[in-house]
Formats: structure tokens, sequence, C-alpha cells
């Protein structure tokens, strides 16, 4: 009998990650967004690495489509190698690291927070040395993840910034639909994505996404590298036939992360095109005429709509290295926790 591996427990765990977020986490999720409203805000940097930046990439869309603010993404190294000052004043600094550990990221988050700018700590470590350099900590309460392929604490970052950026908004319908995830996200862990399995042997593959689903996209490339050893590249359906395309050939396998916003039809055209130049594509889109549609599942929200997105991907990449005999709770090269100057 094979034994389910510590990844797929922790995918299976999601759902009720985050009813606990939602439960436990409210106080400080309201308090962070009254603090915001109350200053003057005018713009967002973030500061992450690895899944945390893919999270942090969903947030920049979500902010400047629902708040009109932009996000820059801030490479930790300006602070840790080049020890050059930012101004941050009228800033909202959103960290993200599961383990609050990485000197980088702490680092840039205290020089931020010392320039002027109000900091948030998204980290599932309350008590981490990132917690102590941000103005207020949001706790994912992901609860422990042992596996060293983030999942649960990726989703539950996701929902935890998004539910910031409601609540700075106030905007009840999105409040109303974050609230009703737990069971969407549960129904995500069942979606059938073997066709995808059987589809992907080894060699390299795509991903696109646009807009918020382009987050989900860059986060599931990284994932085929870190659990399958598999060579993956994230793309925007709209960059992805400005040259990517010419490598693409009969059979080649490529997964398209669509939402139920704006940005699905373009998407859909785009993933049309490609399969008909042969390549494998699965959209997760029921307007797709010659790619292959994914069971998905939508919620409440066109900028909820890509959170579930990602829980079925997981629970199918889970598969695949267990197809290819890889242990993608220990994948080779990686630890736990990355801390980088």
């Amino acid at each position: 009998m094979t034994h389910p591996t510590q990844m797929r427990r922790e995918i299976e765990e999601i759902p009720q990650a985050v009813e606990r977020l939602l439960s436990e986490g409210a106080g400080a999720v309201t308090g962070a967004a009254k603090a915001v409203r109350d200053g003057d805000i005018r713009y967002l940097i973030s500061v992450a690495r690895g899944s945390s930046d893919h999270a942090c990439t969903y947030l920049k869309y979500a902010s400047e489509l629902m708040l009109g603010l932009p996000i820059a993404s801030v490479g930790p190294s300006v602070a840790s190698i080049y020890g050059a000052p930012l101004k941050a004043q009228d800033a909202l600094c959103i960290a993200v690291s599961q383990s609050g550990a990485s000197p980088d990221i702490v680092q840039l988050t205290q020089q931020l927070t010392d320039a002027g700018a109000y900091s948030v700590a998204i980290t599932n470590n309350a008590q981490s040395a990132l917690a102590g350099a941000a103005s207020t900590t949001l706790p994912i309460h992901a609860g422990p993840e042992l596996s060293v392929a983030a999942t649960k604490t990726y989703v539950t970052s996701l929902v935890t910034g998004l539910w910031l950026l409601a609540e700075i908004k106030q905007d009840a319908a999105l409040l109303a639909a974050i609230k009703a995830l737990p069971a969407q996200l549960e129904a995500a862990t069942k979606c059938d994505w073997s066709a995808v399995v059987d589809t992907i042997s080894g060699e390299s593959l795509y991903t696109l996404g646009r807009g918020p689903s382009w987050a989900i996209s860059n986060e599931a490339a990284l994932k085929f590298k870190e659990t399958c050893q598999i060579h993956a590249e994230s793309f925007s359906s709209a960059e992805v036939l400005h040259g990517p395309v010419s490598i693409v050939d009969a059979g080649f396998p490529v997964i398209g992360f669509a939402a139920a916003d704006a940005a699905e039809p373009s998407l859909v055209e785009v993933a049309d095109t490609i399969a008909g130049k042969g390549a494998k594509v699965f959209v997760t889109s029921d307007k797709v005429k010659a790619a292959n549609t994914l069971e998905h599942v939508r919620t409440d929200h066109w900028l909820a709509d890509p959170i579930p997105l990602v829980v079925s991907f997981y629970a199918m990449v889970e598969q695949v290295a267990a197809k290819m005999g890889i242990n993608p709770d220990a994948p080779r090269h990686l630890k736990k926790v990355t801390e980088t100057v």
C-alpha cells in the first residue's frame, strides 16, 4: 500500500488552514486595514522571494485592480547587499515569508519601516525576526508545514493578503467571497487533472496566466522544478507568442490558468492558437475550442478565482512527482527554509 506524501497531506489540509485563518485572523487583518485607511498610503512595496514573491505578484494585481494603488517589488539585495536607502513615506510595505527568517527579507523590511512605511509581515511565524521588523504582523495560521514544497503556506498567504486589501477597500462582495473559500478549496483538491499527469513526460513545459492568474502560473512553474525536476517556464499569455512559442512542437505540454475575469478570453485565444501548432494544451476554462478544458472551481468573486486553481494544481503536481519516482517532500538540493543574505 502506498502511503501519502507529506505534501499530499498538507494539500488536503489547505481548506482547514484557510478556515482557521478566517476564524483566528480577523483581529489582526481588520486592525492593519484600519491603520492603512487612517493613513495616507499612496503606493505599495512588496518584499519576498520564491513562492512568497509569487503571492506578492497576485497581490500586486489585486491592489492595482481593486484599490488603484501600484505595487513595486523591491529586490531585498537593495538593502542587504547594496545598502541603498529607500524613501518609503506614504508606502504600505507587504513582506511575505512563511518562516520570517531570511536575513535579506528582514533587513529590507526593517529599512522600509525605519524610512516611514507602514509595514505588514505576512508569515507563519509570529515570533520571527520579520515580525519584529514590521509595523504589524498578520499570522497566516497555516500550522506546521513539513514538506519542503510550500503549499498551504502559499495559499494562506494569498488569502491573508487579499483579505487585507478587501478590508482596506471595505469591499463587501469580496469579503463575502473570501469567507466562502474553505468549501470551494475542498472541492478544488478533488478536481481531476489526470490528463495532465498522463501528458507530462519530464521534458520542458510552459505554464500560462494573465493578470492575477499569472501569479499562479509562476508558482506552478516553480513547483514543477522543485518537486518533479522538470524544466518549466511561466509566461503571461500576452508574451508567449512573442518568441517563446517557437520551441513548441507536437505534444509540448502547456497549462493555462484562467480565472473568470476580463483576461479569460485573451488567454483562451492564445491557448487555442498554441494548441493549433500541435501542443497539448490544458486550460481552466470551458471557453476553449482547440485546447482541453481542465476541471476547475470558481469562487464567488473573480479576484478570488485563482486561489482554488493553485490547489488543484498542487494535487496534480504531487501525482506527477509520484509518477516519476521523486519524493516531493525532500527535493534534492533544497531545504525548507532558505536564508539569503
